[in-house]
Formats: structure tokens, C-alpha cells, sequence
């Protein structure tokens, strides 16, 4: 049995100095490479790593906003948490770090396929179990360049966030925030998301899906082909949409990205060297690893270089 240790819940609901949770994963595991998706740009404020490898995350959980920060070595994770949300957060470490995620059903067809495997032994499937959380920086990042989203997702926390919980001697990054709660994001003004870059399709669906606040983060107990479902029958979520969450929220080792504008490029090129590859193409690709083939995208982009540019990188576009 691995190690799990758990300090005594205090009879507070915010502790000053934190909750604590150590656990020993029984599995090798690359921490940075399992939590990267969730971080959305090196200025997200909601998602941090110090020069130490010391990773932070603020999030907004159902039972309030919450600070976590992870220390320690691959096989000893410490997990210390702040704020009303701290407990949930640490009962839910090992899924974040992978626990959930079962890579033995994962057979490499392809030798790229088969090197980046052996290459990342720790890589595993983060499970969040927050949906909101997932959804709302997926839907900023809906047909515009990785960099505008990233931006609008920092402008809008910056904004309208909240404080990370946590005292200010426990090292955390500064400037970390909690994004809004249903009702924050209700408040945003429309010159607020027009400030971020963010248009009325985009600002519209974030505005549906709060209203649906828990009953979206309830999808996060249901299997990942029925949530996907589900998410889409909001107007403004697609299968783009609910795909990049679900890899997220649920760990969700199919939920493969179709309608990405350089996805496909980057996988055909990796296994036929075609530069131009469209969605049908990609899937075609990807059928050996039906199950898994949004491991087996992970595993490619590692491993290969993206096509060569035909044309230099769009420019940002400027809001005042």
C-alpha cells in the first residue's frame, strides 16, 4: 500500500498554517508534465511554478477558493492547502496527480508513438474533478491564437479574481488569484471582456455556463462520454470545447481535440511527415490507440516538432 498521510482536520475552516497531505505515489511520475495543461500561459495567475519546482494552483472548488502547493520528491508528494476549499483539495491529490489514470491499456503503434512512451514513464493524465474551472479558459481560447486567450484568461482573474487564500510568509508567487465565482462572472462588464479581447460568442458562453454553475461541475462524477454530451447542449460549447475540458476535469483518455487549427498539422506531420493534415486525416491516425488516443496526442506533441510555418505568427489583436 503507498504511503498517505493526512494532517488532523482542524476544527477551523481556514487554518494559518495550512492543511498538509503527504502522498507516495505508487507509480513514477513526472509532476510539471502531469499539471502543465491546466497552467494557460507563464503568466496564469492561477497556476504557478518558482524556480525551486515548487508547483501552486488557486482554484475555486465546491466548497469555496483554495490554494494548494505541491513539494517534495516523485515519490513523496506534500501537498499544503489554504482556504475554505483546502480539505477538498487534498482529498482529491492523487487524482490530480494522476491516480485515476490507468496507461497499461496503452499499446504504442507507431515507433515515435513507442519512443515518447518510454522517453516519459511519469507522464499521466491529470483528473481535476472541476468542470467550471476547465471549461471557462477553454471557451476563451474558442478561434483565437493561444496567446490572446491566455491573455484575456490573466486580464479577466487580474480583474474580477479574488486573493488566493493563504498567508503571505508560506512563499507563494504574488498576484495569484481564485477566478470569480458564478456571480463574479456575472458582474464582468461588457467593456471588461472587450478589454481581455474576448467577444460577445465567447463572453455569452461563459455567461450560459456559470448560470449553470453546480449542475456543470456535477458532470465531473459522470462518465466523460456522457458529460460530453451534456456540455454540448450548451449553446457556444462544442466538441472542441468539451473535449479540452474533459482532459482536464476528467482525466479523460480518449477525449481527443477535433476542429483545432494546428492539431491535426502537428500529428500527421509526426507520423507521415505531410505538413497539411485535416481532422479526418488525424483520426485516421489515431484509431490504433481508440481509448486512448488523447494520450497518444500528449505523447506526440512531447516527442515531435510541429510542422514548418507557411506563413509568420498572427499578430495579437489590439483592444482599447
Amino acid at each position: 500500500m503507498p504511503e498517505d498521510t493526512a494532517s488532523p482536520r482542524p476544527a477551523a475552516a481556514q487554518a494559518p498554517r495550512g492543511r498538509t497531505r503527504t502522498w507516495a505515489p505508487p507509480f513514477p511520475l513526472d509532476v510539471r508534465r502531469t499539471l502543465m495543461p491546466l497552467r494557460r500561459g507563464g503568466g496564469d495567475p492561477a497556476f504557478r511554478i518558482t524556480p525551486d519546482g515548487t508547483v501552486w494552483r488557486a482554484s475555486r472548488t465546491p466548497a469555496g477558493p483554495a490554494t494548494l502547493r505541491l513539494t517534495g520528491s516523485p515519490a513523496a508528494i506534500e501537498g499544503t492547502a489554504w482556504g475554505p476549499g483546502a480539505q477538498w483539495l487534498l482529498d482529491g491529490l492523487p487524482a490530480l496527480l494522476g491516480a485515476d489514470d490507468d496507461p497499461s491499456a496503452f499499446v504504442p503503434r507507431h515507433r515515435l508513438v513507442h519512443a515518447a512512451h518510454r522517453r516519459h514513464p511519469g507522464l499521466r493524465l491529470t483528473r481535476t474533478g472541476l468542470v467550471l474551472e476547465s471549461l471557462i479558459p477553454s471557451v476563451l481560447e474558442q478561434k483565437v491564437t493561444t496567446i490572446e486567450a491566455y491573455r484575456a484568461w490573466r486580464l479577466l482573474l487580474l480583474q474580477h479574481g479574488e486573493a488566493a487564500p493563504g498567508p503571505r510568509d508560506a512563499g507563494a508567487p504574488p498576484g495569484m488569484r481564485v477566478m470569480p465565482d458564478a456571480a463574479g462572472w456575472a458582474r464582468v462588464p461588457s467593456w471588461d471582456w472587450r478589454g481581455a479581447g474576448v467577444d460577445n460568442k465567447r463572453a455569452s458562453a461563459v455567461l450560459r455556463a456559470v448560470r449553470l454553475g453546480g449542475r456543470l461541475d456535477s458532470l465531473a462524477a459522470r462518465p466523460a462520454e456522457e458529460a460530453a454530451a451534456l456540455l454540448t447542449t450548451v449553446p457556444g460549447i462544442g466538441p472542441w470545447t468539451a473535449a479540452e475540458t474533459l482532459q482536464r476535469s476528467h482525466g479523460a483518455p480518449d477525449a481527443v481535440t477535433v476542429g483545432d487549427l494546428h492539431l491535426p498539422h502537428h500529428i500527421g506531420y509526426a507520423l507521415t511527415g505531410e505538413p497539411r493534415c485535416d481532422d479526418e486525416t488525424m483520426l485516421r491516425l489515431l484509431a490504433p490507440y481508440a481509448g486512448q488516443r488523447h494520450r497518444a496526442a500528449r505523447l506526440i506533441l512531447l516527442a515531435a516538432p510541429a510542422p514548418p510555418r507557411r506563413a509568420p505568427r498572427m499578430a495579437p489583436a489590439r483592444h482599447r
